[in-house]
């Protein structure tokens, strides 16, 4: 059974959990930002039938901020969206670097409240699968394969993964070699089979044009200029 397999009860059970905070100046990107390590430490799940000591704990992945309209105002000067998904990054650094699991990707969204006082904070934290999900404290398995795409490694977690430019792609890559839907790795019981679907500038699985083929450990596939790894056992 694969790491991802042990948490799905902890995934089920992930939902809704609050952590409020006021801060005595105005609100700062960095106090979101401890905060929301805060709830992650606070509101990680074990496995059921495991000990802390036997499996890495699953850790909240979404996350709604809710702040005062101030505060909120203030940011988006600054503009929330580039705040959430630097937000987002250091949230998914620091699960990697405690060991935790991951659902899904980590999503930061930002909410104002009728709170007068500035400096309030209060963070509605919950599990979500993902179709994809980060790397982080997870083993490959034949079920649940890694694949590093251009450093970023993503712990497949669906028995279809499409990649490609578009936005309604599951791993979407900034590369204009790359077509809105240009690979599929498919989890089949034979082993993971990569498709090209269709693309323009075609798929290469060790350097040879394929429009198919079944995926070996360490295979090294490029799209465009991305550059994808493949993993269905721990690195050596």
């Amino acid at each position: 059974m694969g790491i991802f397999d042990r948490f799905e009860n902890a995934v089920e059970k992930g939902v809704n959990n609050v952590f409020s905070k006021v801060f005595r100046s105005g609100l700062k990107p960095v106090d979101i930002s401890s905060a929301l390590h805060r709830v992650m430490d606070d509101q990680i799940e074990i496995p059921e039938g495991a000990t802390p000591d036997s499996a890495n704990p699953v850790a909240p992945n979404f996350f709604v901020v809710r702040i005062a309209n101030s505060d909120l105002e203030a940011l988006e000067g600054e503009g929330t969206e580039a705040t959430a998904e630097e937000l987002e990054r250091g949230a998914t650094r620091y699960a990697e670097e405690q060991n935790y699991v991951l659902a899904g990707p980590v999503s930061v969204k930002f909410e104002g409240t009728d709170e007068e006082s500035t400096g309030t904070l209060e963070i509605i934290a919950e599990v979500r699968r993902g179709s994809v999900a980060p790397a982080t404290g997870a083993t490959p398995t034949p079920t649940h394969p890694i694949i590093d795409v251009d450093g970023d490694k993503w712990l497949l977690t669906e028995d279809v993964t499409v990649i490609g430019r578009s936005s309604k792609a599951d791993i979407q890559v900034d590369d204009s070699g790359v077509s809105r839907k240009h690979v599929e790795f498919r989890i089949t019981p034979q082993g993971v089979i990569l498709t090209d679907l269709g693309s323009t500038n075609g798929t290469f699985v060790e350097g040879h044009r394929v429009e198919a083929a079944t995926l070996l450990d360490g295979n090294q596939i490029t799209i465009g200029r991305t550059r994808i790894l493949f993993w269905t056992h721990p690195e050596e």
